[in-house]
């Protein structure tokens, strides 16, 4: 990821951050499994048909979770736009009312702390969230000699009401190939 990050930029003249590629590539991942873009409303489960990514930031008066809307049919370029505008708006205090609702699943980044993992809470009525560590070049095993490889971990926290350990898995599988191949293509 990080490698494709520099490659935007040398390249494409682009400037994206992490956090812009792992909402493209986490809405390309609950495109395949919807289940977990989904709520429990009472008794009733809903998987939403819109994939609204909430982005947690720390602002100056806590923590807030604007969402990028529509996330499946934007681009990098206008995920990235967005994502700069509401950390921003978070940052002053100017959020609306819509810029913090309707999010169906959340990401909330910590690597630019250097923690390299830890357990993010469900942003209710949510699903899911995903926890982001540090990208860091760590010891690797391949193919019998050690060598080093930039790693990032990342922790999904569900609601096992919605999701099973499963099908989370099945999820993280999808998005590990997808962040590996750096496939952000439109499908």
């Amino acid at each position: 990821m990080k490698r494709f990050r520099e490659r935007l930029k040398a390249f494409e003249n682009m400037t994206v951050s992490y956090t812009d590629i792992l909402v493209k590539a986490v809405a390309k991942a609950l495109a395949r499994h919807p289940h977990l873009n989904a709520s429990l409303d009472g008794n009733e489960f809903k998987v939403f048909e819109c994939i609204n990514i909430g982005v947690a930031v720390a602002a100056p008066l806590g923590l807030v979770v604007p969402v990028v809307h529509n996330v499946g049919n934007l681009t990098l370029t206008e995920i990235s736009k967005q994502t700069r505008e509401l950390i921003e708006k978070a940052r002053k205090g100017t959020l609306s009312k819509e810029e913090l609702s309707q999010g169906t699943f959340t990401i909330t980044n910590l690597g630019m702390f250097e923690i390299d993992l830890f357990t993010p809470i469900i942003n209710p009525p949510e699903t899911a969230i995903l926890g982001v560590g540090s990208i860091k070049e760590r010891p690797f095993v391949e193919e019998g000699k050690i060598t080093s490889r930039l790693t990032m971990f990342l922790s999904l926290s569900v609601d096992h009401r919605v999701v099973d350990g499963a099908p989370a898995a099945e999820f993280m599988q999808t998005l590990k190939k997808i962040l590996e191949g750096i496939d952000l293509t439109e499908e």
